[in-house]
């Protein structure tokens, strides 16, 4: 009888014991756990404000994991954090500065029995700094490091990004963070301690602002859809013919960036505009930037008599980029790319307390250890037993009791 070999995932054998709670933090590992890693969740009824398994956030973010709940204001749960922490590969937390030290779980402590051990402390500001103990979240983080501001649109710099963009972004330096740290531990033998300030990643992500005013000694303007620097146009979005959907209309926008002649060109053959292309104010990329108003009004108009996809596809039939401002019902529904891709798929079984939930694919694909299996958000201590026994060895009778007592909880 011949066997077939079992495909693993780029990260099986990796064990993450995973404090982190919100978005950035979970978003972090559930990558890993998408790529494998056996991501432990530590939770507890005490964090079940934000933490709720069965509210969007926990069920969106900590999928692919287990769960254990430790009440850790008690000393036995404190203690098999610790006993888990010395089996780990890699211990991560998203707290305030100081907390798993206070717990007598932090890094200094897990290091002495656990040499190989990476920790991940993934504060809003960072260690140090008179702002290190500031309680962050994604609207804070976005204004002071100056996202805000300049993403907004000129005279309403306090509209801001709207959704939790920061969380992401440091979720995948914490991901790249612990991938690199194992890669060293593979050379060293050790592990190591990471800090990393959500702060930093998000002013990291400012880069042409700090060369613009290192350059031109001026702080860079919210500038809406233009480029901040590059004189590019037309650079922008315009509305397209509205679309009623079960009675109600919607407006519908296309997104149009000319960043050379050819593309610059291939839009006055799309719209039939011969005339641009011999209009000697318009016959340059600077030209067009000065003229960017006049220009944009006139391709509103035009884009106006149009189904934004229908002419999304034949813009780019002619070499013009160009895309559908798309909202949630295009991007679940309709976009072709995305059911090509099998993007959203069921996850196979419910969710005992939400019914059926999806899940969006791991956005990476590996073609010899593919990363195909997705599993459901678990419950608040579903997986004591299983994590105990796996990881520590604890009979299913000792579990029980604690969970009796309370600080399995």
């Amino acid at each position: 009888m011949r066997l077939e070999k079992v495909q693993l995932r780029p990260l099986e054998g990796i064990k993450i014991l995973d404090f982190t709670h919100v978005l950035a933090g979970p978003f972090c590992t559930r990558l890993l756990a998408d790529m494998g890693a056996d991501v432990v969740k530590v939770n507890s009824e005490s964090r079940m404000q934000i933490n709720a398994p069965a509210g969007p956030y926990f069920t969106m973010w900590n999928r692919n994991k287990r769960t254990i709940s430790l009440d850790m204001n008690h000393e036995p749960a404190r203690k098999v954090a610790g006993q888990l922490a010395q089996m780990a590969d890699v211990v991560i937390d998203n707290f305030s500065m100081g907390v798993l030290d206070r717990w007598g779980i932090g890094f200094d402590d897990v290091s002495q029995v656990n040499g190989k051990v990476i920790y991940v402390q993934m504060s809003g500001m960072g260690s140090g700094g008179p702002w290190s103990n500031f309680v962050t979240y994604a609207p804070t983080i976005h204004a002071l490091a100056g996202l805000t501001y300049t993403t907004g649109v000129s005279g309403r710099e306090n509209i801001g990004l709207g959704f939790s963009y920061n969380d992401h972004q440091a979720g995948l330096h914490a991901a790249v963070a612990v991938l690199s740290a194992v890669e060293a531990r593979r050379h060293s033998g050790k592990g190591q301690r990471i800090d990393i300030s959500q702060f930093e990643v998000a002013v990291n992500l400012l880069g042409p602002t700090f060369m613009h005013y290192f350059r031109n000694d001026q702080p860079t303007e919210p500038s809406g859809n233009d480029l901040q620097y590059d004189r590019i146009a037309p650079h922008g979005c315009y509305r397209c013919k509205d679309s009623a959907v079960d009675g109600e209309v919607s407006e519908r926008w296309i997104a149009i960036a000319c960043l050379d002649d050819a593309h610059w060109n291939s839009l006055c053959d799309a719209m039939n505009r011969p005339d641009w292309t011999k209009d000697l104010q318009l016959e340059t990329a600077e030209g067009r930037y000065v003229q960017r108003r006049y220009v944009d009004e006139q391709i509103g108009k035009w884009t106006s008599e149009f189904d934004p996809l229908i002419l999304m596809e034949e813009l780019q039939g002619m070499g013009v980029p160009a895309g559908v401002v798309q909202d949630g019902r295009d991007l679940m529904e309709n976009d072709p790319q995305l059911q090509e891709s099998k993007f959203i798929r069921t996850i196979e079984e419910p969710h005992p307390r939400m019914g059926e939930i999806y899940a969006d694919k791991l956005p990476i694909e590996f073609e010899s250890t593919s990363c195909e299996i997705y599993k459901r958000a678990r419950l608040l201590g579903e997986d004591n037993e299983s994590i105990l026994s796996d990881w520590l060895g604890i009979d299913k009778e000792t579990v029980q009791k604690g969970e009796e007592d309370g600080y399995f909880r």
